[in-house]
C-alpha cells in the first residue's frame, strides 16, 4: 500500500490520526469481534448473512487501520513557521479570486491526508493546489480542472 513517499502532516492531524488508531486497534477490534460472535452463535455460517456483514465489516476495519498504519510511518510534521508568507506553500492561507465568475474564495492548503473541501483545506496535489504552489500574491494562475479550465488571481498569502 505504501508507495514511501513522505505524508506531511500538522502535529495536530498527527495526534488526531494517532488517537484514531489507537481507538480502532482497542475498542473497535473488540467491537468487531463481538459482532462476529454474536452473527456466529446464531448456526450454520453458510447461509448467515449477519455473519457475512461482520466479518466485511471486519475487513474494512482492518484496511483502515493498515491505511492509518502507513500513513503514521510516513508522517513527517510540517509547522508554517518554517516558512514565509512572500509565495504560497504547503500551509498557505490563500485567498483567490476566480476571474471567470469573479468569486472570492479562501483555501489552505495541506496534504492530501488533511484535504476535505468543505471545511476550505484543498490538497497540495490538486490541481488548484498544483497551481498556486510557488507563486506569489498578483499572480494569475490557469488551472487545467475536471470541470474545465479555470484563471485565479492570488488576493492575498496567510
Amino acid at each position: 500500500m505504501s508507495n514511501q513517499s513522505f505524508v506531511y502532516l500538522t502535529k495536530e492531524r498527527l495526534v488526531e490520526l494517532e488517537k484514531e488508531l489507537q481507538e480502532l486497534k482497542t475498542n473497535g477490534r473488540k467491537e468487531i469481534a463481538s459482532k462476529i460472535a454474536e452473527a456466529r452463535s446464531h448456526g450454520d455460517l453458510s447461509e448467515n448473512a449477519e455473519y457475512d456483514a461482520a466479518k466485511e465489516e471486519q475487513g474494512l476495519f482492518e484496511l483502515r487501520i493498515h491505511k492509518l498504519e502507513d500513513i503514521l510511518s510516513r508522517a513527517r510534521i510540517i509547522d508554517k513557521s518554517q516558512f514565509n508568507t512572500e509565495e504560497v506553500h504547503i500551509l498557505s492561507t490563500v485567498t483567490i479570486k476566480n476571474l471567470g465568475n469573479l468569486k472570492i474564495f479562501e483555501y489552505k492548503l495541506v496534504s492530501p491526508e488533511e484535504a476535505d473541501f468543505q471545511a476550505g483545506k484543498i490538497s497540495v496535489t490538486s490541481p488548484v493546489g498544483q497551481g498556486l504552489i510557488g507563486k506569489k500574491v498578483g499572480a494569475n494562475v490557469k488551472v487545467k480542472a475536471p470541470a474545465g479550465m479555470f484563471e485565479f488571481r492570488i488576493l492575498d498569502i496567510k
